[in-house]
């Protein structure tokens, strides 16, 4: 749940309708992941499929669930309506805490990994992360709560749409090492981000050996 957490607060919402009823809902165009955040929560709450409008767009698919008990929880753990522009990090215990940056990750963070200074003769490979809101405050929570888990401070600062809370390729290897390392409850991680540490780590690590070799 504490992965599930991290999620909605980047790809989730909250909403009241004019009668007073209460429900949140996740969507996202992943339907495999979804599907397993439906199992995690055992809802029987129906995943539906809304067909892009644009040649260029995925299927949206959304998951949408009423229950005033979980609604209060929510708004407990400061979750409000809108919250894009003033969410704020929980208090997350310490041996949950990889589980929710990595569903905040999954969902409002990206990773790239390249090579820089192609000008050159010698090119360099590395890694970058970053994570994105629209809450200034909630980065900085988040930064404060990865700076407590061994990551330095990171880069943060304000483009024109959002906040970007930005770490270079050290930090990059301490955030997968904290985000995927032990055991993962139920699969709930994004392959397609993980694969681009491990491709990172396997060459550089290839370069380490060919450099002794």
């Amino acid at each position: 749940m504490a992965y599930v957490l991290g999620f909605f607060f980047a790809d989730g919402s909250y909403d009241v309708n004019p009668r007073g009823s209460e429900y949140f809902s996740f969507q996202i165009t992943d339907e495999l992941l979804l599907t397993q955040i439906q199992l995690v929560m055992e809802s029987n709450h129906k995943i539906s499929a809304r067909k892009p409008k644009k040649v260029n767009e995925n299927t949206q698919f959304r998951l949408q669930i009423g229950s005033k008990e979980m609604c209060g929880d929510l708004r407990m753990l400061g979750v409000l309506q809108c919250k894009a522009y003033t969410a704020r990090v929980p208090t997350v215990p310490k041996k949950l805490v990889k589980d929710f940056v990595r569903g905040y990750f999954d969902g409002d963070g990206n990773v790239w990994s390249g090579a820089i200074h192609k000008e050159r003769k010698t090119q360099h490979h590395t890694i970058l992360t970053a994570f994105t809101s629209c809450s200034g405050s909630f980065l900085l929570g988040l930064q404060q709560m990865l700076y407590e888990n061994e990551l330095g401070r990171g880069s943060l600062f304000k483009n024109k749409t959002a906040y970007r809370l930005q770490y270079s390729a050290k930090d990059s290897i301490i955030l997968f090492n904290l985000m995927y390392g032990g055991a993962i409850q139920n699969g709930l991680f994004l392959e397609r981000k993980k694969i681009v540490f491990k491709r990172f780590l396997e060459k550089k690590n290839n370069c380490g050996r060919s450099s002794t070799g």
